[in-house]
């Protein structure tokens, strides 16, 4: 008989596990440029499309502007990016790179491959994995946003 609940057999803990590892394993790669993880995040999407809005880097990272607004406030600190409201709309804002920022984008160019090459799986293998990991991230939000979705809803005794 297998235990549902032994916390090897809890695919939660499995990803957590992982992301946790993945992050340690960014951790000294990231140091040489002087970021944090979350702080990389927002620099690969700026260096996939510069100017992005706020709200729209919060929507590609599955951020509230809560968590997001510190981290663009330290790399503007940092001299990486630079926040600018829109003349046509005050209430928005656009993040720029900054020369500094885009040229950082050099430096990070082989963080990918150092990071894959520690895992010990094949590009393939990865490719795999990520698309996996995608489509279960997909399937919790769709289920988790669903009108039908409700908690199991605890019951007392009498």
């Amino acid at each position: 008989m297998t235990d549902d609940l032994a916390l090897d057999r809890q695919v939660c803990f499995a990803l957590y596990s992982a992301s946790r590892a993945a992050t340690a394993a960014y951790r000294p790669l990231l140091e040489d440029l002087g970021l944090t993880y979350p702080q990389y995040l927002v620099m690969l999407t700026l260096w996939e499309r510069d100017g992005r809005g706020v709200r729209e880097i919060c929507e590609e990272l599955d951020l509230d502007t809560g968590t997001l607004s510190p981290l663009l406030k330290r790399l503007e600190g940092l001299e990486l990016i630079e926040r600018r409201r829109l003349s046509t709309d005050e209430r928005r804002v656009e993040i720029h790179l900054t020369s500094a920022g885009g040229a950082l984008r050099d430096r990070a160019q082989d963080i990918p491959r150092r990071l894959a090459e520690s895992t010990g799986m094949s590009g393939p293998e990865l490719t795999a994995l990520r698309e996996a990991l995608t489509r279960v991230t997909q399937a919790l939000h769709d289920a988790t946003r669903s009108p039908t979705h409700s908690p199991t809803p605890h019951r007392r005794n009498p």
